[in-house]
């Protein structure tokens, strides 16, 4: 691994304080926002960045006072809102689109500066915002019904599609603007209003997003409970799990959390739309393309330091070409610049905070209890450019399927290695075998071994990739996953339908009043 850039006087060298400017944001914010009027009565918190440490700015947190506030704001604004005409609503999505464009290398640079990520993962998660926002816009003129034939004569029948109310949106600190973009971009054009709560630990890319979307709601004399934002840790989250004035709840974070949120929202039965954690794998053949396994299996699992949920955790190598695809692997890590995100030279930047650091720690005295092989060895990194203790080497284990620490995730940049012999359909089971089901690849050549890998008996995840890594999803695709990454479905296809109540019609243009089921009542 080679040294790290000094990441002294970062802000200053990189332009962060330009961008937060151009941002809007400051260094104390609000953290409750109904559009453009922010406000908040609770407690600051921090926020540091892990690339050097140094204080970026501060959030006021929300209380229970100011959230009332936000979701009586939110109610009135959906009695207006939903009343707008879709392909409008599709034109303040378009508005936004132009708004990311123009701001993508600011944001950008927030995004990576507060969160840890290399700039150019930053920039594309700006451009995922552009790209869904495209999608939304084009989605507003094709929130289509169907039409059926009624068993009766003289009768139609058909469904569609009505806004559902306030999404109340809880995100992570991994993609601390994205899944924001992913949901109310569909939201919004299907007529609903949306409450925002991130990641406590990214509280400055949120002020940022919110200050884009509040200036075009202004620009539009529109409703500014539209887009609304609290801050806070888990118990503000929770207030809106358990509030029933708000019908869907889009949660993105870890299963542990998911299950909390879950089960609140089970309780009121309302709607919960869940992305949780992952345990991806790629299955390697003997017919796989080396070359370009090694670059995919590579940044899955060293990309954003481990810190996805599609990031690749397991490598599922069969033993004809296990020792060539493991010292392949090797001499990649070799290559592999830890530092400074904002520099372009550096492949690896810090996991997010020093608790973060104490899991990963964890998780390789766990390898070892377990009587796993390090094949390239972990560490804190100390010394200059890494100040702020978040810096850590990225690790390869040979390891066994079934160990617990293998069974879990571990969001940090640790990929095992997993031998298995035989056909495909051995790799395939090994894959399953783990509670979580977002993504999963395989690399290979052959058309049967691809086939039975999408096949029924194939993978049991969301996504299902053939030749490519487990990360870096289109946003033209549902994204999510079974077990417990919670089943949930959003970005494109058909995840629109999921923002919105469906409705069933029938009417009866005749005189007369037959009964379905051929029925007689007659008076």
């Amino acid at each position: 691994m080679s040294e790290a850039v000094s990441t002294k006087n970062v802000a200053e060298e990189f332009g962060i304080k330009e961008a937060l400017e151009m941002l809007g944001v400051k260094a104390e914010n609000d953290g409750t926002a109904i559009g453009s009027r922010t406000f908040a009565s609770g407690e600051y918190i921090s926020s540091y960045s892990p690339v050097d440490g140094a204080l970026i700015g501060k959030v006021k947190t929300t209380t229970k006072e100011d959230y009332e506030k936000v979701v009586q704001a939110a109610q009135e604004a959906f009695k207006q809102w939903r009343k707008v005409t879709a392909p409008k609503r599709g034109e303040i999505v378009r508005q936004l689109n132009m708004e990311l464009r123009r701001l993508k290398e600011p944001l950008g640079k927030l995004v990576s500066y507060e969160m840890g990520k290399s700039y150019q993962e930053g920039l594309g998660e700006v451009q995922e915002m552009i790209d869904i926002t495209d999608f939304g816009h084009g989605l507003s003129r094709q929130l289509y019904g169907y039409t059926m034939k009624s068993e009766r004569p003289g009768h139609r029948m058909y469904d569609q599609y009505h806004p559902m109310g306030i999404l109340g949106l809880i995100t992570s600190f991994n993609f601390p603007v994205a899944p924001w973009s992913w949901n109310t971009a569909l939201a919004w054009v299907c007529g609903d209003v949306s409450i925002w709560k991130g990641s406590e630990k990214t509280p400055l890319c949120g002020v940022a997003a919110q200050n884009i979307i509040a200036k075009i709601l202004d620009d539009n004399d529109l409703p500014q409970g539209i887009s609304c934002m609290i801050t806070g840790d888990a118990r503000v989250a929770q207030w809106m799990t358990n509030d029933e004035r708000i019908p869907l709840i889009s949660a993105t974070g870890s299963t542990r959390m998911g299950k909390a949120v879950a089960k609140d929202v089970a309780a009121r039965l309302g709607k919960s739309l869940l992305e949780l954690g992952g345990n991806n794998a790629i299955i390697v053949t003997p017919n796989a393309n080396i070359k370009n396994t090694v670059i995919g299996s590579v940044f899955g699992a060293v990309g954003t330091a481990g810190q996805r949920c599609t990031t690749t955790r397991r490598l599922i190598v069969h033993e004809d070409i296990y020792d060539k695809v493991k010292n392949a692997l090797v001499d990649a890590y070799k290559q592999l610049k830890i530092g400074n995100p904002l520099d372009v030279k550096n492949h690896v930047g810090p996991l997010i905070d020093t608790g973060a650091v104490e899991l990963y720690e964890n998780a390789l005295q766990e390898i070892e209890k377990e009587g796993g092989k390090i094949v390239v060895e972990g560490g804190v990194l100390e010394g200059e450019g890494y100040g702020s203790g978040c810096y850590v080497k990225p690790v390869i284990a040979e390891v066994e399927n079934s160990f617990k620490i293998v069974q879990e995730e571990t969001f940090a940049p640790i990929l095992y290695l997993i031998k298995y012999s035989g056909e495909v359909e051995n790799a395939i089971e090994l894959q399953n075998g783990v509670r979580q089901g977002l993504s999963s690849a395989i690399m290979t050549d052959s058309l049967q071994e691809a086939e039975r890998f999408l096949s029924a008996e194939g993978s049991d995840c969301g996504i299902a990739n053939v030749n490519i890594g487990t990360s870096g999803a289109e946003i033209g695709g549902a994204f999510g996953g079974e077990k417990e990454t919670g089943g949930g479905r959003e970005s494109g296809s058909d995840a629109w339908k999921f923002y919105m109540r469906r409705q069933t019609n029938t009417i009866n243009y005749t005189s007369e009043l037959p009964l379905a089921q051929g029925v007689k009542f007659d008076l």
